[in-house]
């Protein structure tokens, strides 16, 4: 029975890790439909988002088949149900890339993008907490969640730098006003990204301690085990 449990939860962190790299992928052609104004890869993103979406639903089915069948206690049962809330944090990425894709199709060409360095620097940065956030929760690495989780930081610091600088950039040309909401608008989507990102990371300490990082330590109710 064991056995089988286990092996169940391998296809858990497999479909897992599938669906942090659909939601690095839509966010990659997102961008590149943004800064190189391509449509396919704008189409891209929104097959990607599609998939994210299909994904969701399977594990969110394997989760409650494990649930139900299998009847985990303590840290088994952490481990599925912070799967659930991860797999809700991948989906809703997965809908701010598409929001930025859309963007891209409003911004005519030979616009220029202000800002893309930064802009550019925020993506990665938080594509990469999606993988790190996948990878703790198979390895359940911890320190990698832990990581994770302060990485927010440099996001919203990209997001505060290019926001002052596109308010200021609003007043001298509005004439350009909306294309510099719209790249704001990307901003705060990436923004919210690394937000959800945060949250897998948050989920995946919650795994592991039994301890959500939000919760005071007198308000922990779950043993370790």
């Amino acid at each position: 029975m064991r056995n089988r449990f286990d092996q169940q939860l391998e296809t858990l962190n497999a479909e897992l890790i599938t669906m942090g790299a659909l939601c690095e992928e839509a966010v990659m052609y997102a961008m590149q439909a943004l800064f190189k104004g391509d449509m396919d890869m704008a189409e891209k993103a929104f097959e990607a988002e599609r998939q994210i979406d299909q994904k969701e639903r399977e594990i969110e089915n394997l989760c409650m088949r494990l649930l139900l069948q299998q009847q985990p206690v303590a840290r088994d049962l952490r481990e599925i149900s912070s799967a659930l809330k991860m797999i809700s944090d991948m989906e809703r990425i997965g809908d701010h890339a598409e929001d930025i894709a859309e963007i891209a199709g409003y911004i005519e060409e030979g616009e220029g993008i202000p800002q893309e360095d930064n802009l550019q620097m925020m993506a990665r940065a938080a594509s990469s907490m999606v993988t790190e956030s996948v990878d703790s929760f198979v390895k359940k690495d911890l320190e990698l969640a832990e990581k994770v989780i302060v990485d927010d930081n440099i996001v919203d610091g990209y997001f505060d730098k290019v926001k002052s600088d596109l308010i200021v950039m609003i007043s001298e040309e509005p004439g350009k006003g909306q294309l510099y909401l719209d790249l704001l608008m990307v901003a705060k989507y990436l923004e919210r990204i690394a937000d959800h990102t945060t949250n897998i990371g948050e989920w995946v300490a919650y795994s592991i301690t039994g301890q959500h990082p939000d919760e005071k330590p007198d308000e922990k109710s779950e043993e370790k085990n």
